[in-house]
């Protein structure tokens, strides 16, 4: 699922790329609120929803799947914090590099020449999960084609050399 947000100045900015049996619309379901954002599957899938009333009774009745749920929401504000510090602080080039690894570890499959992000992303994606414009990410990503780092056909990405992928977020730090 990818989870999106649409500005009042129309720029929509993906949030968050959902990965097969990860939770999203807590938010909805514990508070009395409308979801904050918009999901669309990337991908054939299934998704369970159960309304608020339903997941405020398993709360209180499975305090164990409230803990479970109170963990999640602390890993997402962990998440969020960091996704916040890198928009802040690192350049394009290393926040580009670390969407892409973050979708390696979420949804890569080993595949001849490298590791295969195996849903639709747009050049538009990449830029938006991480903060740039559309121009800048896909000047970047030229540059990583051609010194085949990725490979990157049909809204599908291959990172041929992850380390490379590793090296500029750290070479990037060091120099922040």
């Amino acid at each position: 699922m990818k989870l999106t947000q649409v500005h009042p100045d129309g720029q929509e900015v993906i949030v968050r790329i959902i990965g097969p049996g990860e939770v999203f619309g807590a938010v909805a379901a514990v508070g009395d609120t409308t979801y904050p954002v918009s999901a669309e599957a990337v991908q054939a899938g299934e998704a369970l929803a159960w309304d608020g009333e339903t997941v405020a009774r398993l709360l209180v009745e499975y305090p164990v799947v409230a803990l479970n749920a109170v963990r999640i929401l602390v890993a997402r504000v962990h998440e969020l914090q960091d996704r916040l510090s890198e928009l802040v602080a690192e350049r394009v080039e290393q926040r580009l590099a670390q969407a892409l690894l973050r979708l390696v570890d979420k949804a890569g499959a080993r595949v001849e020449g490298g590791i295969l992000i195996d849903m639709c992303l747009s050049r538009r994606d990449l830029a938006e999960l991480s903060g740039t414009t559309l121009h800048t990410a896909s000047r970047i990503l030229s540059g990583w084609e051609s010194q085949g780092l990725i490979t990157a056909v049909r809204q599908r990405v291959v990172v041929r050399d992850p380390h490379s992928l590793v090296s500029i977020v750290e070479r990037n730090a060091a120099r922040g």
